[in-house]
């Protein structure tokens, strides 16, 4: 019983699990520093940064909605530092990358039908077709 609980935990996607938490971690800490130190300051309703003495007081209970109006604006400022920090930049490179990558066909210049890169003569509509360096 112990050699299948040491085996479960070197499984490598348990590994990849633990190492993608303490990442993430360490991660939403610099996001959350990034939002809470810079952008914070910069989109601010003049002058105030905190909301959460807002409250208003409706048949003696009381409603905090200044608390609700922080996470609001953090959660739209975590989501824009995110997507133009991390969805953007990683997409384009995964673009990039896939550009680089050659493919094994083209287009025949006659029927416009795919072809192997090596072909000479299409196999749809048997045209010419020159050879490629």
């Amino acid at each position: 019983m112990l050699e299948d609980f040491k085996n479960f935990l070197l499984r490598g996607n348990v590994v990849d699990l633990a190492v993608a938490v303490v990442i993430g971690v360490a991660f939403g800490a610099v996001v959350t520093s990034f939002v809470d130190d810079i952008l914070t300051p910069i989109v601010t309703i003049p002058g105030e940064t905190n909301f959460a003495d807002l409250d208003v007081t409706v048949g003696g209970a009381v409603i905090r909605y200044g608390l609700f109006l922080n996470a609001l604006v953090a959660f739209v400022l975590i989501a824009t530092a995110v997507f133009f920090l991390v969805v953007r930049p990683v997409g384009a490179l995964v673009e990039r990358r896939r550009a680089r990558e050659e493919s094994t066909t083209r287009e025949c210049p006659e029927c416009l039908s795919e072809i192997p890169r090596a072909a000479t003569r299409c196999a749809h509509c048997t045209a010419a077709v020159p050879a490629l360096a």
